[in-house]
């Protein structure tokens, strides 16, 4: 047996744990689909776990703080793009399924989900308020014999110190982890617009903060998820998430470093990496870009950093690749600098067209997006600046710029005429790369999205 892995049979437990009414009662009732599951947070992460879960057979109670959620979901109507209206139409006519924002009726699940946001801060430290928050709701209700699930991204030790004392505390009862109350940790895995996989066939990581926890949380994913592997503890999941992150934000930083590097040397380093990943062992490419978005691979190393300074192991490495990341926008806007200079166009007074506002292709996902750096800073610069994205329509509330407020304009002709300057830094299908290039008369292209145009183009691309 892999080292780390649990059997997820009931030889694990012992015999005074299988003896235990609450474990044996939620055991039962979580393999005959009877018990009621919870699933708070219905964001990117919960609405595809509540789809999971319902289709599974469970009773699911969806719970969001937001009141626009629930009346989309009432209503039987999408509000994320990427999943589309057959989910949300699915669950509004299902009398198994039922959004709220009554927080009390956490008392009515038997097992309850956690998929909130965990940020970091001003200063990049952990913001655990949204899990403390939840936990705290979670304690009001809390009664023997429920299961609860932490699977925001965080770090190793927060299921454990920070989340089951915070529903704790909150219950003021003397509740029996294990015997009583069951709390376990399962990454989530959402890799919004992929359609390769889904909720249900991306393996499921499982860790208890005991064996019996564990169990039942296997048993749980199991019914929903095509594969579930249960690991020795919450600390080995919690870790095992922050690897997957850290290990693309590291290898995202080198090609974003050696990128820059051989700009001065001349070289493509799109035609270097498509010439590596023909090496059929030993190589994975990974592509440069205008900076990290979304809320796992930006954020997440900072969350180990900041649990390894705690510990006295400084990772230099890791906060080395996340400086290079976070300062991608900065090299953006100097290779927009030096574009417009080698026109006779000063920023200031420019007009610039930012394509793409979404952080990644094909969704409208606008969670810590590279290019409202870019945005912001050429608008310190004295830049005129508007944006086209077929998928955000209007951009306002962001965490980082809550000032901003702009809306999407239509990519005409005329527009791209009329701009300076327009800058890739997404690459959605649905964007007609031709027209850019046929219409614009500089364009700085941080995803290569140029190269894929057949026809003609009469700009002149600057890749950053």
């Amino acid at each position: 047996m892999p080292r780390g892995i649990l059997t997820t049979g009931n030889n694990i437990i012992s015999e005074s744990t299988q003896n235990a009414n609450h474990f044996e009662e939620l055991r039962l009732r979580l393999e005959d689909r009877s018990a009621v599951c919870g699933v708070v947070g219905l964001g990117y992460v919960g609405l595809p776990l509540v789809g999971a879960l319902h289709d599974a057979s469970f009773k699911v109670l969806g719970f969001d703080v937001d009141p626009a959620k629930i009346a989309h979901l009432e209503a039987g109507t999408s509000y994320l793009s990427h999943i589309g209206e057959e989910l949300p139409r699915h669950l509004a006519g299902s009398a198994q399924f039922e959004p709220t924002s009554d927080f009390s009726r956490l008392a009515e699940c038997d097992a309850i989900l956690v998929c909130v946001p965990t940020p970091v801060g001003e200063h990049r430290e952990p913001d655990l308020s949204y899990v403390t928050a939840t936990g705290k709701e979670i304690g009001k209700a809390l009664r023997p014999g429920q299961l609860i699930v932490l699977e925001s991204t965080t770090y190793p030790g927060t299921t454990r110190d920070v989340f089951w004392p915070a529903i704790l505390a909150s219950s003021g009862k003397a509740y029996s982890l294990g015997d009583d109350i069951f709390v376990a940790f399962s990454p989530e895995r959402e890799d919004p617009g992929r359609a390769s996989h889904n909720t249900k066939t991306i393996p499921k990581l499982v860790g208890g903060l005991d064996e019996a926890s564990t169990v039942l949380a296997t048993a749980l994913y199991s019914t929903a998820v095509e594969e579930v592997v249960a690991v020795k503890s919450a600390e080995i999941a919690e870790a095992a998430k922050i690897l997957e992150n850290v290990f693309r934000a590291v290898n995202i930083a080198m090609v974003n470093e050696l990128k820059m590097l051989f700009d001065q040397m001349g070289i493509d380093i799109w035609e270097v990496i498509e010439a590596a990943a023909t090496k059929p062992f030993g190589f994975m490419p990974f592509f440069p870009g205008p900076g990290l978005g979304g809320h796992c691979i930006p954020i997440d190393p900072f969350y180990l950093a900041w649990k390894a300074r705690e510990v006295g192991l400084p990772t230099r490495f890791i906060e080395l690749a996340g400086e290079i990341n976070h300062n991608m926008p900065e090299y953006v806007v100097q290779r927009c600098v030096l574009a417009l200079n080698r026109q006779a166009k000063s920023v200031k007074g420019s007009r610039v067209l930012i394509v793409g506002m979404a952080y990644k292709p094909n969704i409208d996902d606008t969670r810590e997006p590279p290019s409202v750096e870019i945005l912001k800073q050429l608008e310190s610069l004295g830049a005129s600046i508007e944006y086209h994205d077929p998928h955000v329509a209007s951009v306002s509330n962001l965490r980082k710029h809550p000032e901003i407020l702009l809306h999407s304009v239509d990519l005409t002709a005329e527009t791209l005429k009329a701009m300076d300057l327009v800058i890739i830094a997404t690459d959605h299908d649905a964007i007609d790369w031709e027209l850019i290039g046929r219409c614009a008369s500089l364009i700085v292209d941080t995803r290569n999205a140029m190269a894929r145009v057949d026809g003609p183009v009469s700009a002149t691309v600057i890749k950053a």
